[in-house]
């Protein structure tokens, strides 16, 4: 049977983000995306015009309507826009036999808020205790934590400092930093570190959303979590570096990089 993987997230209407990456994701990896639509955003290269998210009970009703009758091997969250929001899926998460990959996406790539501000309290004290793995970029650390990177040596004080919130293993994205694009994963005593080479390509929007679906759907196959965050590494470097011009701003990250090269 195909793995099934459940994104709960927002629409990006330019197709290189939120639900939509997560679904092309999903494609690419072989396993059956399903989702949960938290927030419509009228979003393009150049940023963010808008967002309405929907409201809680209609999350909470996707979610059943899915997971009650399809079930899941896998969830993976990513804009939740409110403190409503992050506390209804923070509760049906806990209630779900599957492993949860949480994005705290705080804001887009243009820099545009996707998360209230009131929010922030309840991912730190519901969503991340809930988390298998938490994707947090460093921009992210700084919002929830407090604490700022400016090199690889920190990465260890930002892994700790989020797994103090509960999440059974952390990974730091340090794609912000100059040099090669390196990485932490830790659960508090293993330590992987990730490192891959850096491309010259601004084309990168939908990285985390696409790296978080890639962990999911390698988990879903019944994946360690150090391997399946090693299999979504690999995956979303070749989509950075295949990351394609798209309207008058950031491009995408091409998430069919590998059906176009033929590996």
């Amino acid at each position: 049977m195909i793995p099934n993987v459940l994104t709960v997230a927002g629409s990006d209407s330019g197709g290189g983000a939120g639900i939509q990456a997560d679904l092309k994701t999903m494609l690419a990896l072989g396993v059956h995306g399903m989702s949960v639509l938290t927030a419509v955003t009228a979003q393009n290269s150049l940023g963010v015009q808008g967002a309405w998210e929907l409201p809680v009970e209609a999350v909470r009703a996707q979610y059943r309507s899915v997971v009650d009758d399809i079930g899941v091997q896998a969830v993976k969250t990513g804009m939740l826009a409110s403190a409503e929001l992050v506390e209804a899926v923070a509760e049906l998460i806990a209630a779900t036999d599957a492993p949860a990959v949480v994005d705290p996406v705080g804001v887009s790539k243009h820099g545009d808020s996707l998360l209230a501000a009131s929010a922030l309290d309840s991912v730190r004290t519901k969503l991340l205790p809930v988390a298998t793995v938490a994707t947090p970029n460093l921009d992210e650390v700084a919002q929830l934590t407090g604490v700022r990177v400016e090199s690889e040596e920190q990465l260890r004080r930002a892994a700790a400092a989020v797994l103090g919130y509960g999440p059974r293993w952390v990974l730091i994205k340090g794609g912000h930093l100059s040099g090669d694009a390196m990485d932490l994963l830790t659960d508090g005593s293993e330590e992987h570190w990730l490192r891959a080479p850096r491309h010259d390509n601004r084309h990168t929007h939908g990285t985390g959303c696409t790296l978080a679906s890639a962990i999911a759907s390698q988990l879903a196959k019944g994946h360690s979590v150090p391997e399946a965050v090693a299999a979504a590494k690999e995956y979303v470097t070749g989509a950075i570096a295949a990351g394609f011009a798209l309207g008058g701003g950031i491009g995408p990250v091409d998430h069919g990089w590998r059906f176009r090269d033929g590996s």
